[in-house]
């Protein structure tokens, strides 16, 4: 006898489904009446698991901060972003120092384009903020200024200078301690 070699061909045939029409319903749970006393329980089972995802007020903290810490705060965000390689937002949030009202931020940008970025990355500053302040009571309002102009940036003897207005006993403070500005 010779051995006789079967091949066997499977072909399998891929159909896509049809779109449902508009009087089907794609469910796997039998059809109940409106009616019904079993659409009935359904519906006060829906009820009651609906009730069972009431969000809890909880009480966000909201802890008294200075301008400084806001200011600590906003600087480190802000390097974050650089190092993330998000320059232009860094050099925004960096342009001017914000200012403190109790828990309102105000920042004055120098033109529109500026706000529409600024608004952007304003949740995850805010976010920021509040986590790090502890205080969830935090707003930020931007105020564009068209006549803003860029802060100079200032050398060691014009910073003395402004200081030695501010408090001209800083002169004795630095010759008490030998200090010396080119240093």
């Amino acid at each position: 006898m010779e051995a006789q070699q079967i091949v066997l061909e499977k072909t399998t045939e891929i159909t896509a489904p049809s779109p449902p029409s508009n009087t089907e319903t794609i469910s796997n749970e039998p059809k109940v009446s409106a009616l019904s006393l079993s659409s009935i329980r359904a519906k006060r089972a829906l009820e009651e698991s609906n009730k069972a995802f009431v969000k809890e007020v909880v009480d966000l903290p909201t802890e008294p901060f200075s301008e400084t810490e806001m200011l600590v705060q906003w600087t480190k965000y802000a390097k974050r972003l650089g190092d993330k390689g998000f320059k232009i937002m860094e050099s925004l949030l960096l342009i001017n120092d914000p200012v403190l009202n109790g828990f309102d931020i105000t920042l004055e940008l120098p033109n529109e384009g500026s706000k529409l970025d600024f608004e952007k990355e304003i949740n995850g500053l805010l976010g920021h903020l509040k986590g790090h302040l502890h205080n969830h009571d935090i707003t930020i309002d931007v105020i564009v200024n068209e006549s803003f102009e860029n802060k100079k940036n200032f050398n060691d003897q014009d910073r003395y200078n402004r200081l030695h207005e501010i408090n001209p006993s800083i002169e004795l403070l630095r010759t008490t301690f030998g200090l010396d500005l080119n240093g």
